[in-house]
């Protein structure tokens, strides 16, 4: 197999295995507040609200030590053991307990940071300043495969349902629990590549390699890689990225929980409002997917690059926050139990909310694709100090919204059916 070859077979399955856990985890987010509601009547007292916090709150905190826990164990190895912290989490509901379930947020919390710190490193490993932008949107189609796998099965599965009963918990947990760690064991698939560069020269694919140095050389590297990520953060590229960076993170929060809360708000949606949900993420994954396939199969043919596609992902989103201000009422996302008759601007449409769904995830693809390979374009010698500082800011936004949006409302909509803000 030529080098280029194993490059991408490598990105190939660093995104399948993706789709795999997160399909297992994004499932888990969709069906876990319903799942609460029943436990709560038991002796399990958890909240998904305050589960999504901590997760979020530890998540942002860990992307300053995942440079370094990275460059102390490898790419390789960091997604492995990320991998089944993901599994834990959710093995946490075939038998919840909740000191269990809050342990678990606080270690997955932790996991996600290295995960997606590893993540950016090896995708700028396995690939050159005119693959970047190919593997970038190959990637990112496979890792959205698992908005549409797994909301496709909440569609189906539990459309009309709102107790689930001990026997249905389990069977559905210990399933997810196997397909997560699927995608964990098929990150040793990832072949190392060799080390090109003059020996002593240092590099980032010195991460990747996890070469038999001594201790004290992997100390210095993992305390190296800390002080990469403080200098870079305050770079004016690092800066300026930032900007986007935050909108992505902001517009995440929005589409994967707020939105699908408006829409199972709705009482005018009739009986389907609470299906819609699920229906509302497989287009959304359907925008994904497509956004990411079309991207990276086009980052070689175009003249202009990469400006058009981001000026595309924000006409995009101005038209799909446009008809959801003018379809949607104001008062959905805080609606109570019973939800809403108010209208806004037109009487809300099905067809409407759906079409906003997929234009929020084809905008989504837009941004994100386009980040990924700025950064490892940028960045290639520097990509998991780069790519942690990326995730830093962007997942800093979610408790900003969590909070803003649900503190003092105990009985608003995202309590209702689901709490979807599982996307880390």
């Amino acid at each position: 197999m030529s080098p280029d070859s194993k490059k991408l077979f490598n990105v190939l399955i660093l995104g399948i295995s993706f789709m795999f856990i997160f399909t297992a985890f994004q499932t888990c987010g969709n069906i876990a507040q319903t799942v609460i509601t029943n436990l709560n009547s038991t002796d399990f007292h958890g909240s998904g609200y305050t589960s999504m916090s901590v997760i979020y709150g530890v998540f942002s905190a860990s992307n300053l030590i995942s440079p370094s826990v990275v460059a102390l164990v490898g790419p390789q190895l960091s997604m492995f053991i990320s991998g089944i912290f993901y599994s834990l989490y959710i093995a946490v509901f075939i038998q919840p307990s909740t000191w269990s379930f809050y342990t678990a947020s606080v270690f997955i919390g932790i996991a996600a940071a290295v995960l997606w710190t590893a993540q950016g490193n090896c995708l700028t490993i396995n690939s050159d300043e005119n693959t970047i932008g190919r593997n970038s949107g190959v990637f990112w189609a496979l890792l959205q495969s698992s908005l549409f796998f797994g909301n496709l099965y909440i569609y189906f599965a539990w459309q009309g349902k709102t107790y689930i009963s001990e026997g249905d918990r389990r069977t559905v947990f210990i399933a997810l629990t196997v397909i997560s760690l699927v995608g964990t064991v098929l990150f040793f698939l990832i072949r190392k590549q060799e080390d090109t560069k003059a020996p002593g020269e240092e590099d980032s694919t010195n991460e990747i390699h996890g070469d038999s140095s001594s201790a004290r050389n992997k100390l210095m590297r993992a305390v190296d890689a800390f002080k990469r990520s403080i200098k870079l953060s305050f770079t004016k590229e690092i800066l300026l990225l930032s900007v986007t960076t935050a909108y992505t993170g902001l517009e995440l929060t929005f589409f994967s929980g707020v939105y699908g809360t408006c829409i199972g708000a709705v009482n005018r949606f009739g009986s389907e409002e609470k299906s819609l949900i699920g229906l509302s993420g497989i287009f959304i994954g359907v925008g994904e997917i497509l956004g990411g396939g079309i991207f990276g199969l086009l980052s070689k043919k175009s003249r202009f690059g990469r400006n058009p596609i981001v000026m595309l992902g924000i006409i995009v989103h101005f038209i799909a926050f446009y008809l959801i201000f003018v379809n949607m009422p104001s008062n959905a996302p805080v609606a109570p139990m019973e939800g809403t008759d108010d209208i806004a601007y037109m009487i809300p449409s099905k067809e409407v909310a759906i079409f906003c769904s997929f234009l929020l995830g084809l905008g989504d693809s837009c941004f994100n694709t386009q980040l990924l390979s700025i950064l490892g374009f940028l960045y290639s010698e520097d990509s998991a100090p780069a790519f942690a500082i990326f995730k830093f800011v962007q997942v800093l936004q979610t408790p900003v919204w969590l909070h803003g949006m649900m503190a003092g409302q105990p009985r608003c909509a995202a309590f209702r059916q689901r709490e979807s803000v599982f996307g880390c």
